[in-house]
This record gives C-alpha cells, structure tokens and sequence, in this order.
C-alpha cells in the first residue's frame, strides 16, 4: 500500500481527527500569514458575544514545532477514542475541554495571547488515564512512558525552562486545566459506564 494510500485510509478511519488536524493546520497559517484572522480568534471577546474565541484557540499555532508536537499527540490519542467511541464523542470532549482550558488560561495569564491544542492533549491524557481504571479495552491503556513524558513535560513546563530557553510563553494554565477536567470527565463517565455496564464495549 502507497504512503498516499495509507494516509487516506487512516483519514477515513478517524475523520474527527482529521478535521481536528486540518483546523490546526489552517490555525497555524492564519498565525504566519493573516494574523489579523489570527487575531480575531484569540480567547477573549465574550462581553461582545464572541463566545467561538472560547474553543478557536485551540487551532492557533506558532512556529513549526508547536503544531508538529499538538498535532501527533492529537492523532496519538484522538484516534484511540475516536476508534472506541466514536466521531461526536472525541468532538464534544475536544468541544467541552477546549473552552474550559482555554477559559482557565485566559484567567490565569489576564489576555488572550495564546492559543494551541496542547490544553486539550492534556485533557484527553487526562480522559484516558482514569476511564482506562474502569474500562480495562487496551486502547485505554497508556503504556507508562508516555503517561510519564507528559507529566514530567507539564512540570518542566511550569519551571519556566522552556521560556528561558527557546524563548517560547508556555499556555501552563490550559495544560493544568485540561488535565484535571479530562480526569474529571474521565471519573465521571467511567463511574457511568460501571453503573449502566457500558464498559467494555465500543
């Protein structure tokens, strides 16, 4: 099979994903070439009714790494909960986890200079992680090293290490957020699908 092919058959298995990872790509153009655009994406503008700049963040990236990095751990775990539950559920999570971290960033740094998907990486981390306790289904099973990369990330993150050293803000309230609402969400249906008994099925 032809890497084309692969790619299509792998976009026609998770087109939520898809979509998702065009949207970042299509962010981080605005960002690089029509930040006006860019611009009227950013996180605030709610007393105005612009309530989409609570989840349009989410697709702005700067630099080529920033998208590089959001954009495989997206696919990495988007798809294994895409596989199991389907397209709508992995858009309501990225949805709902989007505009709260994105919210908690906003509150934690006073402006809207920001943006990327890693608030939500962290939040379906934080999803897996606990709903993989109650659903043993092996897409739910982080193998160890990942689970201790990010954590380790996160915290080197909040050090301020990153800013000094490639000169880059770090979104650390959107990280921690999205963390702790994905776990929390990750409780929540996991105790669900213990009580109804829909653990365990895709």
């Amino acid at each position: 099979m032809s890497n084309n092919a692969r790619w299509w058959l792998a976009a026609k298995l998770h087109p939520a994903v898809s979509l998702l990872l065009l949207g970042c790509l299509l962010g981080a153009a605005a960002t690089s070439f029509a930040f006006p655009v860019a611009r009227a994406l950013m996180a605030g503008g709610l007393a105005e009714g612009q309530y989409w700049r609570l989840v349009t963040p989410i697709f702005l990236h700067f630099g080529l790494m920033h998208l590089a990095f959001n954009c495989l751990w997206l696919a990495l775990l988007g798809a294994r909960l895409e596989r199991l539950y389907g397209s709508l559920h992995l858009l309501l999570l990225v949805l709902v986890t989007g505009a709260v971290s994105n919210l908690i960033q906003y509150s934690w740094q006073g402006s809207g200079n920001f943006g990327g998907m890693s608030g939500v990486v962290y939040a379906l981390l934080g999803y897996i992680w606990v709903k993989g306790q109650f659903d043993r289904q092996h897409l739910l099973q982080l193998p160890p090293g990942i689970l201790g990369f990010m954590l380790v990330w996160l915290l080197v993150g909040m050090t301020g290490i990153l800013e000094l050293v490639l000169g880059v803000g770090v979104a650390n309230g959107a990280h921690v957020g999205g963390l702790l609402i994905g776990m929390l969400l990750g409780l929540v249906f996991g105790l669900l699908g213990s009580v109804f008994g829909s653990n365990g099925r895709t």
